[in-house]
């Protein structure tokens, strides 16, 4: 689904992040980008996205070359993006009404969409339907996730990005959420890709993992992890062997 060609990029302030970067994701695969503060991590992201653009190399996503933000991407960030004068309802519904906006234009909106549609399935499913009528200021953080997820989901998309989509959350919610958020991308057939800095999440959300280290990044540092996401995966042993890995290599970057 997604193919890296040759990837480099970079600020001017800072040198390159990726150099000659190639990398490549199946349909349907859920990843996890891994590094320390400064890796590149939320740019890559926003290259994914189509908000950032290579100064050399390619990114394909479905075989065509990624020059804008596509209709069926959708990217969950780390501060929800909730209108804080807009109930729950009203914010889930928030990208169903740009797209009535733009129409199918296949360009804003996919050409395939259909303007009849419901949230409260969404809500319904993230256990959020008794909070539509609320404010963002009204309920919790994880409950403002939620919201932020129905509104992405919504959408259809074929591709969710969420950078740090749980850093703020306590322990309990955040591996709540977790569990939840691969459940939905298993039943939809969404590819996930999540960025976060925390070894623990990566390794009970990443099938495969991508360990982005002191740039320039130049070769893709994958970390098979398949049983992710199934029932008592954090007890195992060969969860507990990965964490040491990754830790191990994170403090050789830091080295």
């Amino acid at each position: 689904m997604i193919q890296l060609h040759a990837l480099s990029f970079g600020y001017p302030q800072s040198g390159l992040l990726f150099d000659g970067f190639n990398w490549h994701v199946q349909r349907g695969e859920t990843w996890a980008i891994l590094g320390s503060s400064g890796c590149g991590k939320t740019t890559f992201l926003y290259l994914l996205a189509g908000l950032q653009h290579p100064s050399s190399g390619q990114i394909l996503i479905n075989g065509q070359a990624l020059t804008r933000p596509r209709p069926r991407t959708g990217l969950i960030l780390q501060d929800y993006g909730l209108l804080p004068w807009a109930t729950v309802r009203q914010n889930a519904q928030l990208g169903l009404k740009v797209r009535n906006f733009y129409g199918a234009d296949g360009v804003h909106t996919p050409q395939d969409y259909s303007p009849e549609r419901d949230v409260t399935p969404w809500l319904e499913r993230l256990g959020i339907a008794s909070y539509a009528d609320k404010y963002p200021s009204q309920i919790s953080g994880g409950q403002r996730q939620r919201a932020a997820i129905a509104r992405t989901l919504a959408l259809q998309p074929d591709l969710l990005l969420m950078d740090e989509p749980f850093a703020s959350l306590d322990a309990v919610i955040r591996e709540d959420l977790q569990s939840l958020t691969l459940e939905l991308c298993d039943e939809q057939g969404i590819t996930l890709v999540i960025v976060t800095h925390n070894i623990e999440e990566a390794a009970a959300m990443g099938r495969k993992i991508l360990l982005l280290g002191t740039p320039p990044n130049k070769q893709a540092r994958v970390f098979e992890n398949p049983t992710a996401g199934q029932p008592r995966h954090r007890e195992r042993g060969q969860y507990q062997v990965l964490c040491q890995v990754l830790r191990k290599e994170l403090s050789i970057e830091r080295a």
